[in-house]
C-alpha cells in the first residue's frame, strides 16, 4: 500500500497536487483507525514524505483551535504546537497525558517529513517538483528556497516550549510526565 501510495503521488507532473488529492481521500480513513500503535505504524511506514506532510498538516487543522492560513512551514508547526489537540475519535480511554504525547509524536513527525522535503535534500523543493524537473534542478545543483514563515528565532521556539508546559500543566494539575517533556526536547 505504502508504494502504491507513494507511486501516485509521482505520476503527475505535480507531486504537490497529487498528495494534496490522495491525503485529502485518506485523511477520513486515519480518524477512524482504532489504536495508536496502528496509527503510528501506518504513519511511520509512509514512503511518500510529501504525502506524510500532507496528512499529518491535516491532522493538525483538523484539532487545531486557532485555524491558520500559513503555508506548511517552521511557524505553523509552532502554530500547530500551540493549538492542536489531537482528539482522535478513539482516543477516549487514554489518559490525557498519553493524548498529548501522541500528538508531540505526531508533531514531532511533521516537523522530520518537512526537513525532508524542504531541508535535507541538497535540492530544495526536491519533492514538490516533477520528476523531469528534479533532474533539471539536480544539473543545475539548485539551493534550497525557504519560506518567510521558516524563518524562526530560538526565543519563538523556547516561548511556545514554555506556553506548552504551562498549558500541560494546568490540563493535567501535576508536572508535565518526562515522557511529554523528552518529546518537547526532541521537538526543540
Amino acid at each position: 500500500l505504502q508504494r502504491m501510495l507513494s507511486i501516485a503521488v509521482e505520476v503527475d507532473k505535480s507531486p504537490n497536487c497529487n498528495s494534496c488529492k490522495i491525503a485529502d481521500v485518506i485523511f477520513p480513513f486515519i480518524l477512524n483507525i482504532p489504536l495508536r500503535s496502528q496509527r503510528e505504524a501506518f504513519l511511520n511506514t509512509m514512503e511518500s514524505q510529501l504525502l506524510r506532510c500532507k496528512l499529518l498538516e491535516l491532522l493538525f487543522q483538523h484539532s487545531c483551535d486557532v485555524p491558520t492560513t500559513l503555508p506548511l512551514s517552521l511557524s505553523k508547526i509552532l502554530h500547530f504546537l500551540s493549538h492542536s489537540s489531537v482528539l482522535l475519535q478513539y482516543q477516549d480511554e487514554t489518559a490525557t497525558w498519553q493524548k498529548w504525547d501522541e500528538m508531540l509524536q505526531y508533531l514531532s513527525l511533521l516537523l522530520i517529513s518537512y526537513q525532508n522535503v524542504m531541508l535535507a535534500f541538497p535540492l530544495a523543493e526536491h519533492l514538490r517538483s516533477s520528476l523531469n524537473d528534479r533532474m533539471d534542478l539536480i544539473i543545475q545543483k539548485a539551493k534550497p528556497k525557504l519560506q518567510d514563515s521558516d524563518d524562526i528565532s530560538h526565543l519563538d521556539i523556547q516561548l511556545k516550549i514554555e506556553a506548552f508546559i504551562n498549558q500541560m500543566q494546568q490540563v493535567l494539575g501535576q508536572p508535565v510526565p518526562l515522557p511529554i517533556m523528552e518529546k518537547l526536547c526532541m521537538l526543540r
